[in-house]
C-alpha cells in the first residue's frame, strides 16, 4: 500500500508544533508534512523529526507567489532555490505548489499561460536538486472560492505544457470528489503523473470512515496502478487526532 503521511498543521494541534512529529510517531506513522517553511523554524523542527525517527514527505513551496500572474524569472528562480534547499536539507522529494487565486483582469488562457511560464521557469531549479513539484488542485465549491485551478483536468494540461519530469500532480481525493468524482478512473489513467496524494473524506474533510469516500478502494487502486509516493492524511479530526487516525487507518484498509 502507498506510504501514508501526516499532515501536522491539521492533526496533533493540541501539541506545540514541533512536538507533533513526535506525536505522529506515538501513533503509529513514520512521515509528516506541513504548508510551509515561511512562518516555521526549519532546524528545528527537522531537530525533532530527527529525534522522534520520522521523515518529512513534503512541504508546500513558494508560499504567496501568485503563478497565475506574470513574475520576473530571476525572483521566482531565487524563491526556488530557497524551497530546493530547504527540501535537501529535510530529505524531502516532491513540494507541493499552488497557483493562487483567479484574477479578473486577466483572462483563464492568459493566467494558464503564465502558470506554465512560470513553472517551466522554476522546473530546472527543482530538477536540477533532484526535487519534484506537485501542483495542487483545490475545490472551489466549499474551501477555496475563487482559487484559479480547480480540477484535476486542468492540472494535467499544465503538467502537460511545461513538460518537464521535475513537475507534476497533486491529486487531493477530497477536492477532487467534490469538484468532479471518478476517483479511481483518473487515478488509473494518471498515475504517471501523480507527484503527491491528499486524503480527506466529504463532507467535512474528516477522517476516512466519516464520509462518502471507499478509502480502501481508492488507496487499492493506487497500489495497484504503480504509485510510490505519499498519500498524506490532511485532514480535520472529527476526534482527537490519535482516535480520528485509528478510524482513518481502518477505513483505508492499513489495519
Amino acid at each position: 500500500m502507498p506510504n501514508i503521511s501526516i499532515c501536522i498543521e491539521m492533526l496533533f494541534t493540541e501539541v506545540d508544533f514541533e512536538d507533533r512529529p513526535a506525536a505522529a510517531a506515538k501513533a503509529g506513522f513514520g512521515a509528516v508534512e506541513f504548508w510551509g517553511t515561511r512562518n516555521k523554524d526549519v532546524d528545528a523542527l527537522q531537530a525533532a523529526c530527527e529525534e522522534a525517527g520520522v521523515k518529512v514527505a513534503s512541504f508546500a513551496a513558494l508560499g504567496g507567489q501568485e503563478l497565475v500572474r506574470p513574475q520576473p524569472a530571476d525572483a521566482l528562480q531565487q524563491a526556488m532555490a530557497s524551497e530546493v534547499e530547504i527540501a535537501r536539507a529535510l530529505g524531502v522529494r516532491t513540494v507541493i505548489v499552488t497557483v493562487g487565486n483567479e484574477l479578473r483582469e486577466l483572462s483563464r488562457q492568459e493566467q494558464f499561460g503564465n502558470i506554465v511560464a512560470n513553472l517551466s521557469s522554476v522546473a530546472p531549479v527543482a530538477g536540477a536538486a533532484g526535487v519534484r513539484l506537485a501542483v495542487e488542485p483545490l475545490n472551489t465549491l466549499v474551501d477555496h472560492v475563487g482559487y484559479f485551478l480547480d480540477s484535476s483536468e486542468e492540472g494535467l494540461r499544465i503538467v502537460e505544457e511545461v513538460a518537464s519530469p521535475a513537475v507534476g500532480l497533486l491529486y487531493d481525493v477530497y477536492h477532487m470528489q467534490i469538484m468532479e468524482g471518478n476517483l479511481i478512473a483518473t487515478i488509473r489513467r494518471n498515475v504517471d503523473a501523480i507527484y503527491h496524494v491528499h486524503i480527506g473524506d466529504v463532507p467535512g474533510r474528516h477522517e476516512p470512515g466519516t464520509g462518502e469516500i471507499n478509502y480502501a478502494n481508492v488507496l487499492r487502486a493506487l497500489d495497484e496502478a504503480g504509485y510510490d509516493g505519499w498519500c498524506g492524511m490532511e485532514f480535520s479530526p472529527s476526534d482527537s487526532s490519535a482516535a480520528a487516525l485509528d478510524k482513518a487507518r481502518r477505513a483505508c484498509g492499513l489495519a
